[in-house]
């Protein structure tokens, strides 16, 4: 398996560059044309990564997704971000091995991660151990429903803490702060701040981003990745608000 992905987030990681990731859900996916369009905008803000998958998918079209992604933009890595087993294509770049790891749900614990290792095992797709926290974001969202699973407050940074130390103990190698699609209020940034101390490993945050001086929140307190997903269904004007400002820092992969 190719291990361009893992040495790409790696450098995100060791030289304090930032990175912006399109998360897109096959549920939310419009026309052809207009996802052609949202593509090429994309490709102008320099997207680091896409990642691709939902908590329900209603629409199995996964594949198709891929392939449109990657006849506009044939350079940029498509990640798996899957919400089960289903969620799989030969056709990604890679895939986010994810263990919910703030809840006891088994299922995303492990049950889910058994049902694809053989295909995994077979197959080109770059495999990424990480380690996923739901942090309530100030209301239910569509993956607290889905997974189950109680999120962790957002007000008790100790507690993420030592759910992300346990899954570093684990041997997970990245890792995934979420509040959620939509949510009202992102993760905080003192959660941010905590577990990127305490874990020293690359740090993805996500959920209720919808603002520049939020996503700034994020960077600064430690994220190394930020992923925008339903905010840029509301607003694909963010994306090149976020590109400005890596931009202006200097953070950009070249």
């Amino acid at each position: 398996m190719s291990s361009l992905i893992s040495e790409k987030i790696s450098d995100f990681f060791q030289s304090g560059k930032k990175g912006l990731i399109w998360l897109i859900d096959p549920d939310d996916f419009q026309s052809e044309d207009d996802f052609h369009e949202k593509l090429k905008r994309a490709v102008i803000a320099k997207v680091d990564f896409y990642f691709l998958g939902g908590s329900l998918l209603q629409r199995n079209s996964i594949s198709e997704i891929i392939r449109l992604i990657k006849s506009v933009d044939e350079v940029t890595p498509v990640i798996l971000f899957p919400g089960s087993a289903i969620q799989f294509s030969h056709e990604a770049d890679g895939i986010l091995f994810m263990s919910l790891i703030s809840g006891r749900n088994p299922d995303l614990l492990i049950g889910q991660h058994v049902s694809i290792a053989p295909e995994l095992a077979r197959s080109k797709v770059e495999v990424l151990p990480t380690g996923y926290l739901l942090v309530d974001g100030g209301e239910k969202t569509s993956v607290h429903y889905i997974s189950q699973t109680i999120p962790l407050p957002n007000h008790h940074p100790e507690l993420s803490v030592a759910t992300a130390l346990a899954g570093k103990f684990l041997g997970l190698k990245y890792f995934y702060i979420d509040a959620g699609s939509g949510a009202p209020f992102p993760v905080s940034a003192k959660i941010i701040k905590s577990v990127k101390k305490a874990i020293e490993s690359p740090l993805i945050v996500g959920g209720g981003l919808d603002s520049l001086d939020k996503i700034k929140t994020a960077y600064q307190a430690g994220a190394d990745l930020v992923v925008l997903g339903n905010s840029l269904v509301k607003n694909m004007d963010l994306l090149e608000e976020v590109a400005s400002f890596l931009d202006t820092i200097r953070f950009r992969v070249n």
